[in-house]
C-alpha cells in the first residue's frame, strides 16, 4: 500500500524531473531559433550572387523552419506550465499533511465571528478545516465549499449521494490532480463569473436583423470592389471616403452600446478556455455514483455540450478582442463590420445557451467542491463513512481531530443518544476537554458534508450546530466578554424557543462572572436547555455541576478527563472517562513555573 505522503512525493519528484527536461528542450529550441534565423540571413545573402530562385528557396525554407521552432517553443512552454501546476498541486498536498499554516487557500475571507459555530470549530483561517479541505480550482467551487461548511447539508438523501460521490472521487487520484491543475492554469478574479452571468441575462444587441446580416455580406464586397477600381485608376480615391460612410452610418449609432457589451465580456478568453477544459475533463470521465453521473449528464446530455459551447464562446471572444489592436480593429470594422459580426455571433450563442449557463457552472462548482472532500479523504486516509440514523443520535468510536498528528491524536467515544441528553465534561487544565468539544463538532460537521470522518465508527442524524467555545470581547463594539457570552446564550435560547432543534457545544459557561454567580447561572441554563429539548456537550471546571445527574439521571451523563502527577510531572492520557473529575493542576503548574512560591 502506497501512503499518501509517498504518493505525493513520488509525483513531485517525477514532475520536477519532467520540468527540468522540458526546460532543457526550451533552451535548445531557443538556441536553434537563433541559429536558423542567422543561417537564413547568411544563406539569402550568399545566394544573391547565384540567382533569384536560390534566394527564394533559402528564404522560405528558413522561414518554415523558424515557424516550426516557434510552434515547438510554444508547445513546450504549455507543457512546462502544465507540469508546474502539477508540481504545485503535490507541493500543496504535502504542505497540508505537514499542517503548515498558510493564508493562501485558508478561506480567511470567510471568517465570521457571529457564525453559530465556524469560529469555535476553526472552520476558516490559516490553520483551519477549510485549509485542510480546500483543493478547489475555481472561485465558484471555493465559495461553494465555504457555503457548505457554513451551512452543512441537512437533507439525508443528498448527504448519502454526496458520500457516494466523494468515495468514488477519492479513488481517482490522477483525475483529481488533473482537474486541480487545469483550473490553476489560468487565474480567476472575483467577479469574472458574475460578469459572464450578467452578460448572459442581458438583452441581446438587436443587431441580428436582416439589414445587418445583409450588410455583413454587402460591405466587404463593396469595399473590395472600391479598392480594386481605385487601384486600376477607374475611379477617384475620393470614392473611398464615400465607402467609409456606410460602416460609419451602421456602427456610429451603435458604438456606445457595442462598447458597453464588449466591456462585460472583454479579456475573458483565457478564463473561458479554463472553464472549457474543466468541463471537458468531466465529460471525458466515466462515473458510477448517481450524483456524479447526474452532473455529467447535465454537462454533456444536450446536443451541444458545455465544453463545446464554452469553447465556442471563447473563440468568439477571441475574435472580438481583435478590436483591442487599434489598427486591426479599424480595418476589420471598415471592411467587415467586425464588431457587428461578433455581436451577432454572441447573440446567437446567448439565445441557444443562456438558459443552461447557470446550471453548467453550478454543477462545475459542485464537482469542484466534492473533489476537495475527496482529496481530503485520500490525504488523511479516511475510511469511515458515517451512518445516518432514523432518530437523533451522535455516536462514535475512537473519534479524533484532523489537526492533531500521530501519537498526539488520541481517539475518544461520542455518546449522545437522543434529545434532552447532555454530557457534562469536567477535568483539569490542558487535559483535553476543549479539544474533545472541537473533535465532536468537526466530525459532526464533516458528516453533514458527505465526507468520511476521523473515527472508527460514526452514526448521526443531521442537526443544527451551535457552539460557545471561544467567545471574546469586542472593544470596537463596546462589549465585555461576559456580555458577548450572554448574547450567544440568548441566541441559543431564542432559537430553541422558536422550535429549532439544536446540538449545543459549550465550554466553561459564564466565565466572565464570579464563582457563585457562575454556578447558579450555569445550573439554571442547563435546566433551561433540557426544558427546551436541546442536546449537546458542556465542558466545565465547576465540579458542582456534576450533581445535576442526581436530579436528571436520564438526561445528564458525567464525563471527565484526568491528569496524574508522576515524578513531579503532569501526565495526560487524554482519554475520556465516566464520572466527575477530582484532580486539579492549576496550582501545581503555577508553582512549577515559578509564578507562585512552593510554600
Amino acid at each position: 500500500m502506497q501512503y499518501p505522503t509517498d504518493y505525493f512525493k513520488h509525483n513531485l519528484n517525477e514532475y520536477t524531473d519532467r520540468n527540468k527536461l522540458i526546460k532543457n528542450k526550451i533552451r535548445s529550441t531557443s538556441i536553434l531559433r537563433i541559429i536558423v534565423f542567422a543561417t537564413t540571413i547568411l544563406a539569402v545573402y550568399l545566394t544573391t550572387h547565384i540567382n533569384t530562385l536560390s534566394v527564394l528557396i533559402c528564404f522560405f525554407v528558413g522561414v518554415a523552419l523558424f515557424i516550426i521552432l516557434v510552434n515547438r517553443h510554444l508547445n513546450l512552454y504549455k507543457q512546462k506550465r502544465w507540469v508546474e501546476m502539477l508540481i504545485k498541486v503535490n507541493e500543496e498536498e504535502i504542505s497540508i499533511l505537514k499542517m503548515e499554516a498558510k493564508v493562501e487557500n485558508s478561506g480567511i475571507e470567510f471568517i465570521d465571528d457571529n457564525h453559530p459555530f465556524a469560529t469555535d470549530l476553526d472552520v476558516f483561517g490559516k490553520k483551519s478545516v477549510f485549509r485542510l479541505l480546500n483543493r478547489t480550482s475555481t472561485l465558484s467551487g471555493k465559495n461553494k465549499l465555504a457555503a457548505t461548511l457554513k451551512n452543512p447539508v441537512k437533507d439525508e438523501k443528498l448527504i448519502a449521494g454526496r458520500q457516494e460521490a466523494v468515495a468514488e472521487l477519492k479513488g481517482k487520484n490522477l483525475w483529481r490532480q488533473h482537474f486541480q491543475a487545469k483550473g490553476k492554469l489560468n487565474a480567476e478574479s472575483p467577479g469574472d463569473l458574475d460578469g459572464l452571468m450578467d452578460w448572459a441575462q442581458q438583452k441581446t444587441s438587436g443587431l441580428n436583423t436582416l439589414l445587418y446580416r445583409s450588410m455583413l455580406i454587402v460591405n466587404p464586397f463593396v469595399g473590395i470592389i472600391t479598392i480594386g477600381l481605385i487601384s486600376l485608376g477607374i475611379i477617384s480615391s475620393s470614392f473611398f471616403l464615400l465607402f467609409l460612410l456606410m460602416p460609419l452610418l451602421l456602427l456610429g449609432p451603435k458604438l456606445a452600446d457595442i462598447n458597453k457589451k464588449y466591456a462585460l465580456m472583454s479579456r475573458k478568453t483565457k478564463l473561458l478556455e479554463k472553464y472549457s477544459s474543466l468541463f471537458k475533463i468531466i465529460e471525458n470521465e466515466s462515473f458510477d455514483s448517481q450524483l456524479l453521473s447526474e452532473i455529467k449528464n447535465v454537462l454533456s446530455s444536450s446536443e451541444h455540450s458545455a465544453d463545446s459551447e464554452i469553447k465556442h464562446l471563447s473563440k468568439i471572444m477571441s475574435s472580438f478582442d481583435y478590436r483591442l489592436n487599434m489598427i486591426m480593429g479599424l480595418l476589420l470594422n471598415v471592411f467587415f463590420l467586425w464588431d457587428v459580426r461578433q455581436l451577432i455571433r454572441l447573440d446567437k450563442w446567448k439565445n441557444q445557451n443562456s438558459a443552461k449557463l447557470k446550471s453548467w457552472f453550478d454543477n462545475l462548482a459542485l464537482i469542484d467542491e466534492l473533489n476537495s472532500f475527496a482529496g481530503f479523504n485520500y490525504a488523511f486516509q479516511l475510511t469511515t463513512i458515517p451512518t445516518i440514523s432514523g432518530s437523533f443520535i451522535v455516536m462514535a468510536q475512537n473519534a479524533r481531530h484532523p489537526f492533531l498528528l500521530g501519537n498526539k491524536n488520541i481517539g475518544n467515544p461520542i455518546d449522545i443518544s437522543g434529545w434532552r441528553q447532555f454530557n457534562l465534561i469536567t477535568g483539569a487544565n490542558m487535559a483535553g476537554k476543549s479539544t474533545y468539544l472541537r473533535t465532536v463538532g468537526v466530525n459532526l460537521l464533516l458528516a453533514m458534508t458527505g465526507s468520511a470522518v476521523l473515527a472508527d465508527s460514526f452514526a448521526f442524524k443531521p442537526v443544527e450546530i451551535i457552539t460557545g467555545i471561544k467567545t471574546s470581547d469586542s472593544l470596537q463594539d463596546g462589549e465585555s466578554y461576559f456580555f458577548a457570552e450572554l448574547k450567544r446564550l440568548k441566541q441559543i435560547i431564542s432559537r430553541l424557543e422558536n422550535g429549532e432543534k439544536l446540538f449545543i457545544i459549550l465550554d466553561e459557561i459564564l466565565r466572565g462572572t464570579n464563582s457563585a454567580d457562575k454556578q447558579k447561572g450555569s445550573l439554571g441554563l442547563i435546566k433551561q436547555l433540557l426544558h427546551l429539548n436541546a442536546s449537546g456537550i458542556i465542558a466545565t471546571h465547576d465540579l458542582e455541576l456534576g450533581k445535576l445527574v442526581m436530579e436528571f439521571p436520564e438526561n445528564i451523563t458525567n464525563k471527565r478527563f484526568e491528569v496524574e502527577i508522576t515524578n513531579n510531572e503532569l501526565v495526560f492520557d487524554y482519554k475520556i472517562k465516566d464520572g466527575v473529575s477530582q484532580n486539579l493542576n492549576a496550582t501545581f503548574l503555577m508553582k512549577k513555573m515559578g509564578i507562585t512560591p512552593d510554600n
